[in-house]
């Protein structure tokens, strides 16, 4: 640890240390959450496998632009942050295909699962809280949900009448680091057993602040195949503003249920509209084509000696997404309708998204999704001791690209799925076993039709082998059917430095896991740790068959790969108000036969201190990244780098309002923090030192 970074946290629990004396005898406050995402409605505490929670003040002073910003203090998730516009989360080194969102449940239907650029359409600053799951938690939602899933939670269809006929809150939140302007409200009216629900969110950032940074030569990775004279201009100017990093956001949404004694039936419209700018996207290899598995780029013949094709990127603009997004959303549950039957829970949506991207000021290429989800869950009455809920679901997705871009052709995706749930308790042991059977059709224009039938099955038991001590086990055998992309892509790829070749004849994806957990639940020390395993049998990747300098010629393929890893936190609370964490993941992933698999996060291990002292409240918080030399081919190493946020947060009541004033910043050290699994990993450096004013009020 670097001197300075031992000094101010020293400092810093000093400061909390103090703080928390002043007020002894505080107790810290535990709050059941129950899991949206499970079809059992149980808490975090009693879901046997892996999952997670953000939500209350630690979701609202933590959120940022963009999904996985958000979610990167929890253990064993990361980004793969593109700029300040788009980030998909990262869990146990897995995203998109193998990392489904979900809306309350139903899916999203964005264009964030075929590439990294195209932002997640959920607007952190609308929710109310985050969901993670990991391992078997996540198999009842589908093969896309293999590697994890992340559940939105909001409150755009009320499920109860307010108190008092109303209930609402304001957030006006100012960022120093790219100039972030943002302010959101919610408003719930009651009428009868009517609820009607209104908010909006808007959100302005300019290109964030970064540490002075030059990025490394042109064609600087190792592991060259090819020896190309190629001349360039000379190594890429330094900078510390992200040209391209910007982000430009607005959200709407009007909702309305009918809530009786025993259920609620309630439909939602949500229209986001948004701007960002794309980082690093250039045209540079857009001539490159592939004859059989060889590139050609600017008209020569790959591997030959004269490679002067004139680049002429000097004008330094940026491409922009121009992205609009409209949802309409229908949820209900009914409780105890008949007999034999506890609750009836509904979930549909339907999405119409469509995205341009925007060069010097010409639209290049479109990318829509029109697509659509109805999701029927019926959980029994308790036969035997076991509780159950057996469910189905439907999906259709429309997807196209049209333009420059154009890298897969236009397809429709259909899903069908059967899915079961059952768990039962004996005394201090609790079991649950969960059944998913898929069928999927996949339809492109001048491609052959595919069909798969993925089949996932999982079991799992918990001890609760002393009071609030749990162990748990989970073994999962999870199938997922190829996705579109890697099915029928043909086409440059310039967000990603690629060229892709989809494969038609891909099969089922299968993944054998293991995971083991401890878990302490009770008193004022508890933690939360887990081992994991991932053994897939026909791991869909894109292997590369060639390279002309950055840019790779890459065909979707499958061979075995394992993905080990491992995961937690520690936490002890004392009497006085102060609470003291440590916390850490790890994981490496590769193929079999073949080495490392490419952005696969690095290990981090860090601390952080909390203090509630009266109406004060805040933490500190400070994590290694290491560096990541466990690199695939193709690809450059990382370095490591330390980091520390901290948060102060006054609470204070006027009249009938409820408010908060807190102050956070991040990366107080203006370290040069590059993430090893962004596809600008080493041309994009996170944001440098930020703080963030908000001002939050509930009525």
């Amino acid at each position: 640890m670097s001197p300075k970074v031992a000094l101010f946290l020293a400092a810093s629990f000093s400061v909390l240390a103090g703080t928390a004396r002043a007020e002894a005898g505080l107790e810290p406050i535990v709050q059941e959450l129950i899991v949206t995402a499970d079809p059992l409605g149980r808490s975090g505490d009693e879901v046997i496998s892996n999952v997670e929670i953000l939500s209350g003040d630690t979701l609202a002073q933590r959120r940022q632009a963009t999904l996985g910003e958000t979610l990167v203090s929890l253990p064993g998730v990361t980004s793969d942050a593109f700029g300040g516009g788009a980030s998909r989360p990262v869990i146990r080194g897995q995203t998109a295909p193998r990392v489904k969102i979900l809306s309350d449940g139903a899916s999203l239907f964005d264009a964030s699962d075929v590439s990294p650029d195209h932002a997640v359409s959920g607007e952190p600053l609308l929710l109310d809280s985050i969901e993670v799951l990991r391992g078997p938690s996540a198999l009842l939602y589908g093969g896309g949900a293999i590697g994890g899933a992340v559940n939105l939670i909001d409150r755009k269809i009320p499920t109860a009448i307010p108190p008092e006929g109303g209930e609402g809150a304001v957030e006006l939140r100012y960022g120093s680091g790219d100039d972030e302007r943002a302010g959101v409200v919610g408003v719930t009216v009651g009428l009868g057993n009517f609820a009607l629900r209104l908010e909006g969110a808007n959100r302005r950032t300019s290109d964030y602040r970064t540490p002075f940074y030059t990025p490394p030569a042109h064609g600087g990775e190792d592991d060259h195949d090819h020896d190309h004279d190629h001349d360039h201009e000379d190594d890429a100017a330094g900078f510390d503003r992200l040209a391209g990093s910007f982000n430009r956001n607005r959200s709407v949404t009007v909702g309305g249920s009918w809530i009786g004694s025993n259920g609620y039936f309630g439909v939602a419209y949500t229209e986001q509209v948004s701007k960002y700018g794309l980082p690093g996207h250039n045209h540079e290899y857009e001539s490159c084509h592939p004859h059989g598995s060889s590139l050609h780029c600017g008209g020569h013949d790959h591997g030959g000696d004269d490679h002067d094709h004139d680049h002429d990127h000097s004008d330094g603009h940026v491409p922009i997404v121009d992205l609009k997004s409209r949802r309409i959303d229908v949820r209900g549950e009914i409780r105890s309708p008949f007999a034999g039957v506890e609750r009836i829970r509904f979930r549909g949506g339907h999405t119409d998204y469509a995205h341009d991207e925007i060069d010097d000021g010409v639209v290049a290429t479109t990318f829509s999704n029109k697509g659509h989800e109805m999701r029927l869950e019926v959980q029994h009455v308790p036969i035997g001791g076991f509780t159950g809920v057996v469910g189905v679901q439907v999906s259709e997705s429309d997807f196209a690209a049209v333009g420059a871009e154009s890298f897969v052709p236009p397809s429709t995706t259909k899903n069908r799925a059967l899915f079961l749930l059952e768990a039962v308790t004996f005394g201090d042991w609790r079991f649950e076993g969960a059944l998913r059977q898929e069928w999927q059709e996949a339809q492109a224009i001048g491609r052959p039709d595919t069909e798969h039938k993925p089949f996932s099955a999982s079991a799992g038991a918990s001890w609760t082998f002393a009071p609030g001590y749990v162990a748990s086990l989970n073994v999962a055998r999870s199938q997922r059917a190829p996705h579109a992309q890697e099915l029928y892509a043909r086409g440059a790829h310039l967000a990603t430095n690629t060229f892709e070749l989809g494969t038609a004849t891909l099969q089922e994806e299968t993944a054998n896991s293991v995971e083991i957990g401890l878990r302490k639940t009770q008193g004022p020390l508890t933690f939360s740790a887990s081992a994991y395993r991932y053994a897939y049998d026909g791991y869909i990747y894109a292997a590369t068959l060639d390279r002309f300098e950055d840019f790779r010629l890459i065909r979707y393929s499958q061979a075995d790969a394992t993905f080990t890893g491992v995961e937690g936190e520690v936490r002890y609370a004392f009497a006085n108000g102060l609470a003291l964490s440590a916390f850490g993941d790890k994981v490496k992933a590769e193929l079999d036969d073949g080495g490392p698999l490419p952005r696969i996060p690095a290990a981090r291990l860090g601390g952080r201190a909390e203090f509630l002292a009266g109406v004060w409240s805040g933490d500190v918080e400070y994590f290694r990244v290491f560096e990541q030399d466990e690199i695939a081919a193709f690809e450059s190493a990382t370095p490591g780098y330390d980091m520390v946020n901290a948060t102060l947060a006054y609470d204070f009541a006027a009249g009938a309002f409820n408010n908060q004033l807190f102050v956070r910043g991040t990366n107080l050290l203006d370290e040069t923090a590059l993430s090893h699994t962004s596809y600008l990993s080493t041309l994009a450096p996170q944001r440098g030192r930020s703080v963030l004013v908000g001002l939050r009020t509930r009525f």
